[in-house]
């Protein structure tokens, strides 16, 4: 049995100690939330740390399950924390390995100070459930902080290729939308989605696209532009194509891609002026 409220009271009553001595002891010369000199951002690692501590020594009151359930809600501050997110992973892991050290040496101090000296097996068993415990949440702590990391990757990622694909809405159910630039099949995609939703949500009849800032595509983009005038012809968009580069053209050849009813002039300056509504 882990069971142990004396040993629970022992680490209780020395975590504000647990907490100065590991700050004290920090090395303050790298990057990131260790490194911070602003007491705002100093006092409230402590208190992350502090309440480490407080949780921890529930290790030897409670059962396996509820000891991890109430960790959570620290490990998702700490995981998603934005001075943590700026930190580099290994040293957050090393503080974590310095403070299981500190652990230990309590550990030590309370089985000496213990008539008569508890059990070795008894000792072990605290020892290995401490080394475990603490391992276990510095991993839940970096899958956190790696979780978060990749969801603003992925949503800035999504804020680029909108940027990168803007339907620019003009007059009389007109939109434009001018891509610049080497398209890569994630942006393709994009494009795909955006404007179809952009052109139902803005009740766009007719979309003039200009291709002529775009100098290279591969086989994969190439089929997704292709793709998306098919898309605009299903929701009843009238599309008109300009500034097809030669290398375009020779891939659509080669992959037997036939425009249909979409209009293909050589400029966007044409495509306006071939439009009824800009050629009064």
């Amino acid at each position: 049995m882990l069971k142990n409220e004396q040993l629970h009271d022992f680490l209780l009553n020395r975590a504000e100690q647990l907490t100065e001595d590991w700050y004290e002891s920090l090395d303050k010369s790298g990057t990131g939330v260790y490194a911070s000199t602003d007491p705002k951002v100093i006092k409230n690692l402590k208190s992350q740390n502090f309440e480490f501590h407080r949780r921890l020594c529930k290790l030897f009151t409670m059962n396996e399950g509820a000891f991890y359930d109430q960790f959570e809600g620290w490990i998702n501050d700490v995981g998603s924390d934005p001075q943590h997110l700026e930190t580099p992973t290994h040293l957050i892991m090393r503080e974590f390995f310095r403070t299981r050290e500190q652990y230990l040496t309590f550990l030590n101090e309370y089985v000496e100070a213990q008539s008569p000296i508890p059990d070795l097996e008894k000792v072990r068993e605290w020892r290995k459930a401490l080394v475990a415990a603490i391992d276990t949440i510095t991993m839940r702590v970096v899958e956190e902080k790696s979780n978060e990391l990749n969801e603003q990757i992925e949503h800035q990622q999504q804020t680029i290729n909108e940027l990168s694909s803007p339907l620019i809405q003009l007059s009389e159910g007109r939109a434009l939308l001018p891509l610049v630039g080497d398209i890569s099949s994630e942006r393709a995609q994009a494009i795909l989605e955006n404007t179809l939703r952009g052109c139902t949500d803005k009740s766009i009849d007719h979309l003039f696209i200009d291709l002529s800032g775009v100098y290279l595509v591969d086989t994969l983009v190439a089929q997704q532009i292709f793709e998306l005038l098919k898309g605009l012809e299903l929701i009843g968009v009238t599309s008109t194509l300009s500034g097809i580069r030669p290398e375009i053209a020779q891939m659509a050849t080669q992959l037997g891609v036939t425009f249909g009813r979409v209009s293909i002039t050589n400029t966007l300056a044409t495509a306006f002026s071939l439009d009824p509504i800009y050629n009064k």
